[in-house]
């Protein structure tokens, strides 16, 4: 099926917009899920920064130009 050249632009849009649209929010199960990928990406950004960031960063400036 090829989409005609008008609706090659609108349509990704409009395929986000219905997915987000027929999420299950207010569902306990899926607000519990998505909490808990926040939290885990904030603990990730918690602990990476610090520890892989930062030497990075000092390595790659005491390395000659």
């Amino acid at each position: 099926m090829s989409l005609s050249p008008s609706w090659r632009r609108p349509a990704p849009i409009i395929a986000v917009f219905l997915a987000f649209y027929h999420l299950p929010a207010g569902h306990p199960r899926f607000d519990r899920a998505v909490m808990a990928a926040l939290h885990l990406a904030r603990r990730y950004a918690r602990e990476h920064v610090p520890l892989c960031l930062v030497p990075a960063f000092f390595i790659a400036g005491a390395l000659p130009a």
